[in-house]
């Protein structure tokens, strides 16, 4: 399993994104792949094939009419079952002894 952080950004298409992330959004939302937003990005868990076309599908969304897209991304690959997006969280949680504020 993999989680892969991203944000992707239209360039030279005016000050608002919203219609551009909305679009990736929903690419990304119709993924069936479990996923997790924050304001910076989005983070993606499931195998290396489907989260990679995923971006992939996210980037082909926006190449259509932006001149140009950032992106950064990020990947932790583990073998192994899913629920790491969650897992990870509730791991630190518990050395702490306390729920987080996320």
């Amino acid at each position: 399993m993999v989680l892969i952080e991203f944000a992707m950004a239209p360039r030279g298409v005016g000050d608002s994104l919203s219609a551009h992330v909305a679009r990736i959004l929903d690419v990304i939302d119709r993924s069936g792949l479990s996923c997790q937003l924050t304001p910076m990005g989005t983070i993606l868990e499931g195998e290396w094939d489907e989260a990679m076309a995923v971006v992939n599908a996210c980037f082909k969304v926006l190449e259509k009419d932006c001149p140009r897209v950032g992106l950064t991304l990020k990947a932790d690959w583990k073998p192994g079952k899913g629920s790491r997006l969650k897992s990870k969280v509730e791991n630190v949680e518990k050395q702490i002894g306390r729920k987080l504020r996320t």
